[in-house]
Order: structure tokens, then C-alpha cells, then sequence
């Protein structure tokens, strides 16, 4: 109970964040830009559609991760509110999860407003079978994004929001990278580089995982283990950060 009710303030305090709405316009502005785009070609008007959509969903999704979200327990600490929650009592467990399923009630809003809007595109320029695999990337991007929001959630409770962002965007290149950083691995000559470099893509999320928007924009379809896998996958992920976040908070000293 106490949770909910840090992740329902949390909510109500990133839901007034400006910075949020500006994120949501231009990612929405960027789907009306497909639409554009679309017209411009013949007969792959709503693959293109559906390819920027679902891209624009990401990286602003990303960047709502980034910018609202690392500096909610910082905010916190600076204006020395976190000893008056702490107090109340809420372990500190409870703050950080709580701040963690806040921020994704947030990110999850957002997300389904985006998808409305690229349903509602769809439905206007399909002329044939709706695709329907497309909720399937969507719900997949929400899951990068949940482990996204982890990652910044879990270096917000020992680093400044400049460094915060910087190392979770430094987790999110990298993780969309992950095939290409074990082929290099394979083929480094150092064995010190080969084991290092085998070392951060075990232990960085791989977030190629939950990509799978060129299968469905194509329609080539996804398999039920996959989708499963990758689910599996992103939510053990999610468990081990933000267990990771509350053992490191619970070392914390305010004072």
C-alpha cells in the first residue's frame, strides 16, 4: 500500500513536468511527419507509417525514461525531502519501487496515447487485412522501456542526473548494439579485450531483444516462444535492477 501510494505521487509529479509534454508532442508530430513521408511513396505509404511510429515510440520513450525519470529521487534528496518520506514509515524498498512503477504508469500512458495515434493512422490508410502484429511491438517497446527505466531508476540512487543520463543512454546504445559488440568480441585478437568486451555484453541488457519492428512492418509475423522469451527476459532483467537499486539505496546516508 505504501508503494502505490510513492508511485501514485510520483505520477502526479512527473505528469506535471513540461518536459514530458514537449517529449509526447514531438514524438506525435514525428508519426503526423510518416504520413507525410507515406504519400510520397507508392504503395509503402503504411510501412512507413508504421516503421517511424513505432521508432518515434522508442526514442521518445528513451528520452521520457531519461529526462523525467532520473532526476525523480534526486529531486528528492535535493530539496531533503527523502528523511521526511523515510520517516513517515516507508522503507526504502517501497521508495524505490514505488518511484520505479510511478515513473512506468507514466511512460505506459504515454505509450498507449502514442498507440491510439498510430491506430488511428493505420485504420485511415489500410485498404487490406489490419495488421494487428503491430500491438505485439508495441507491447515489446514498453517492456524495452520498463528495463530502460530500471536501468535510470537504479543510477539514480547513487549518481548525479547529468551522469544518470549519460550512463543509461551510454546502456541503451549498447544494448541496441548487443549482436554487434559479440561479433567483435569473437574476432579481437586481445584475449583482455575479447573477455572484457564478452563481460558488458552478458551483463548489459540486450535490448535488440525486444526489436522487432522490420518483422512486423513487413509482415513476416513473430513467433508466440519469441515474443514469450523476450517478455521473460526483459521482466527477470527489470527484477534484478531494481533489487540492485534497493540494496544500493539501502546503503545510502543522507545526513
Amino acid at each position: 500500500m505504501k508503494t502505490w501510494a510513492v508511485a501514485a505521487n510520483t505520477f502526479r509529479e512527473a505528469i506535471r513536468d513540461k518536459v514530458l509534454y514537449n517529449l509526447v508532442f514531438f514524438a506525435l508530430l514525428v508519426m503526423g511527419a510518416s504520413v507525410v513521408l507515406g504519400n510520397m511513396t507508392l504503395g509503402e505509404g503504411i510501412k512507413i507509417i508504421m516503421d517511424l511510429s513505432l521508432a518515434a515510440m522508442s526514442v521518445f520513450g528513451l528520452l521520457i525514461a531519461i529526462f523525467v525519470g532520473i532526476g525523480l529521487v534526486h529531486k528528492e534528496i535535493q530539496r531533503r525531502t527523502i528523511s521526511m518520506l523515510l520517516a513517515k514509515p516507508v522503507s526504502r524498498s517501497q521508495f524505490v519501487i514505488g518511484k520505479y512503477l510511478g515513473l512506468m504508469l507514466v511512460i505506459a500512458l504515454n505509450v498507449a496515447v502514442m498507440t491510439a495515434a498510430l491506430l488511428l493512422l493505420m485504420a485511415a490508410y489500410t485498404t487490406g487485412v489490419f495488421n494487428w502484429w503491430v500491438l505485439v511491438a508495441v507491447l515489446l517497446i514498453l517492456v524495452e522501456l520498463m528495463v530502460v527505466t530500471a536501468v535510470a531508476v537504479l543510477f539514480s540512487t547513487f549518481s548525479t542526473p547529468t551522469l544518470s543520463a549519460m550512463f543509461t543512454l551510454g546502456v541503451w546504445v549498447i544494448g541496441r548494439f548487443s549482436s554487434d559488440l559479440a561479433e567483435f568480441a569473437s574476432k579481437a585478437e586481445d584475449p583482455a579485450t575479447r573477455v572484457s568486451v564478452t563481460a558488458v555484453h552478458y551483463l548489459l541488457p540486450n535490448l535488440e531483444k525486444f526489436d522487432v519492428k522490420n518483422l512486423v512492418v513487413y509482415g513476416m509475423g513473430i513467433e508466440p516462444a519469441y515474443v514469450a522469451g523476450a517478455l521473460g527476459y526483459g521482466l527477470l532483467y527489470i527484477v534484478f535492477l531494481i533489487g540492485l537499486a534497493t540494496v544500493i539505496f539501502e546503503r545510502r546516508d543522507f545526513k
